[in-house]
């Protein structure tokens, strides 16, 4: 709109100043071919200075100059005050020329014509008559002050209606943005009321119509996972009963696998890594069921933390330093923080464990206090995690060897560490060394707005 207006005024401007001097050009140059017409056939050729100066006195306005070869006439414009260029392109044609020059600051129009005889041939004979344009050039510098008053004037105009027009079209873009922008942080149900007819409706019913799309398809999406894990849950609560009785089972049958033929006792001993293998495949589901519904609880107290991670590895045989266990620790006493003590012994144990069957001893197990956080690396000497893999080490049942149908742990062991170590509102990362893999735990040492509820 303003750059409208502008342009408007501009071409106004520009349209009004080639008016006015192509009407003096005009009037100038015809006016004095009418003068030369009617003086020439008094001419005699070839021309005395006499002859020039009667014909020069004979032109109005006065101060013409009449030129033949070396003479002129004596009165007038003298032939060094013609522009040069102007002269040339006289000598060199038979049609009247014209020139616009400032001499002295002063914008002036000079013509020149070849004079020809009545048969169309040529005389010999140039007359150049010059006009001030004192006159037109004040009238076109008040058309450019008149020109830019009036842009001046319509300016504020033209920006109230250009902010109106913007703000009528801006504002749907904007209410269209807000609400992409809700329907991207989950706000499904989010629309929009179509006001019109025109593209910007048609976007709108179209923005409206992928919503509610995508709500249907979310929602079911939604719908059937729910349904995925509810039927794992119950899947899995339904198993404790008969696995508590089979594992109650396979106890007597360890300890009476000695008494037991050889094949029996083969037989024995396999059903009961079996029965404990599939009892902490269901313990692992049961807990994952409790993050996937949310009812998972974290009740913290104040932990020594070195003590805490020597009575987890102890538990399961891994005392730190003795004959066999595969595991040293630098667990530095004194670093205290508030944790779930069953939760971190969960995650010590995963971490530990997946290091012991997959990597090589010694697991280093070391214990650092951070600015408010303690950390807990894991590092084993084994092949470390293959580069395709790390990515995705904490999905559910990833496998470091997609080649193995099966292995001794779940396959959740790592996804329950991270599980956990989020749920205080901390984390784990795997990364390999170049001769192992470790592990990274780190807790926030107080409860923060970063724990998980």
């Amino acid at each position: 709109m303003i750059l409208g207006a502008t342009a408007a005024a501009g071409a106004s401007y520009v349209s009004a100043r080639n008016a006015i001097l192509e009407g003096i050009q005009d009037q100038t140059m015809l006016k004095l071919r009418d003068q030369i017409v009617a003086y020439l056939p008094t001419v005699s050729l070839p021309p005395t200075q006499a002859t020039l100066d009667a014909f020069a006195a004979a032109l109005k306005p006065s101060g013409a100059l009449v030129v033949y070869h070396d003479l002129h006439s004596s009165s007038g414009m003298a032939p060094q005050d013609v522009p040069g260029a102007l002269r040339e392109a006289v000598a060199s044609s038979t049609n009247i020329q014209f020139q616009r020059v400032v001499v002295q600051g002063f914008p002036m129009f000079f013509v020149g014509i070849p004079v020809q005889t009545g048969s169309g041939r040529t005389s010999g004979i140039e007359v150049y008559a010059m006009t001030p344009l004192g006159q037109q050039q004040a009238a076109i510098e008040e058309l450019t002050r008149t020109a830019w008053q009036t842009a001046a004037l319509a300016l504020p105009f033209a920006v109230a209606v250009a902010l109106l027009a913007a703000r009528q079209v801006l504002r749907p873009v904007r209410a269209l943005n807000t609400a992409a922008d809700q329907l991207g942080r989950g706000r499904l149900d989010v629309r929009l009321h179509v006001k019109g007819s025109d593209e910007l409706a048609q976007l709108v019913t179209t923005f409206n119509h992928t919503a509610a799309e995508l709500e249907r398809t979310v929602g079911t999406l939604r719908a059937m996972e729910a349904d995925a894990r509810r039927f794992v849950a119950d899947v899995s609560h339904e198993l404790r009963t008969p696995l508590a009785a089979m594992n109650a089972v396979t106890d007597v049958l360890d300890e009476d696998a000695d008494k037991l033929p050889a094949d029996t006792a083969v037989a024995a001993r396999l059903v009961s890594a079996e029965t404990k293998r599939l009892t902490r495949l269901v313990q692992d589901l049961i807990e994952i069921s409790r993050f996937d519904a949310g009812r998972a609880e974290l009740r913290r107290e104040e932990l020594d933390v070195a003590a805490a991670v020597t009575d987890s590895l102890t538990a399961r045989g891994w005392q730190p330093g003795a004959e066999n266990s595969g595991v040293v620790a630098d667990l530095p006493a004194g670093i205290t923080a508030a944790l779930d003590r069953r939760r971190l012994d969960i995650v010590v144990a995963n971490l530990v464990g997946n290091a012991l069957r997959h990597g090589a001893p010694p697991v280093e197990v070391v214990l650092r206090a951070d600015p408010g956080a303690v950390v807990l690396t894991v590092t084993d000497h084994g092949p470390g995690i293959p580069d395709e893999v790390l990515p995705r080490i904490f999905d559910r049942f990833a496998k470091a060897d997609t080649s193995r149908a099966r292995s001794e742990g779940s396959g959740l062991g790592l996804s329950i560490a991270r599980e956990n170590a989020r749920l205080h509102g901390g984390d784990v990362v795997a990364a390999n060394t170049g001769t192992g893999a470790r592990f990274e735990l780190r807790l926030p040492r107080e409860a923060g707005s970063g724990e998980a509820r």
